[in-house]
């Protein structure tokens, strides 16, 4: 799993001269048209913003998407509803956001935008909060599941998971938190859908620069 550091950004926050809101990663190309309601809310409250860029194909369905986010903030104990954006892009698009973000002119599988924190204490009792935005690149994702003995949906599950908890605050820079965050992984992957043999998530995907 490529470095995808998170980055924090307030709910009107500008980056690279862009406006940035939730859902504000809209891919180059996409049809309004084609993407279905603009959001839906999960069973926890829990609101989604799906996005796939035109000529993109997701292995998981935007059902799935929103069932396995529940189950990440609900194991996670967030006890207030969030709302999250996931993008679903071409290698070209995530490049550009990579690019544009990061500083990184490279394709990479996932990016985390954070927005807000649940245990935010400017939020009121039962207030939503905009957890912010996960961008997901999945012909660059099924290129390497291979590699690290999976199925291409299987990565995709796993990188949904892990740019969850980056907006949760999870982190990798340091190999304790890489620790930390790769056994909460191996946990709540475990209790998600699954194509075959589940082994466990390799520290190397966290490694800074390992496929960069």
């Amino acid at each position: 799993m490529s470095d995808d550091k998170d980055l924090e950004l307030g709910p009107d926050a500008e980056l690279g001269g862009a406006e940035l809101e939730l859902g504000g990663l809209i891919p180059e190309g996409f049809d309004e048209e084609d993407a279905g309601p603009d959001e839906a809310a999960g069973p926890e409250g829990n609101e989604y913003d799906i996005v796939v860029e035109e000529g993109v194909a997701s292995p998981v369905s935007e059902d799935e998407i929103r069932a396995d986010l529940d189950r990440v903030l609900a194991e996670e104990g967030v006890g207030r509803p969030c709302m999250v954006s996931v993008s679903v892009v071409s290698d070209e698009r995530i490049r550009e956001l990579n690019a544009e973000y990061r500083s990184k002119d490279a394709v990479t599988d996932v990016i985390s935008l954070e927005c807000e924190r649940p245990d935010d204490p400017d939020l009121a009792p039962g207030e939503p909060c905009e957890l912010g935005d996960i961008v997901i690149a999945p012909a660059f994702v099924a290129s390497r599941a291979a590699g690290f003995g999976t199925t291409a949906a299987d990565e995709f599950r796993l990188l949904l998971v892990h740019g969850c908890l980056h907006l949760l605050g999870y982190d990798h820079l340091a190999d304790d938190e890489a620790e930390v965050m790769e056994a909460r992984e191996d946990e709540l992957v475990a209790l998600l859908p699954h194509d075959g043999v589940r082994g466990h998530v390799e520290l190397t995907r966290h490694r800074e620069g390992v496929d960069e």
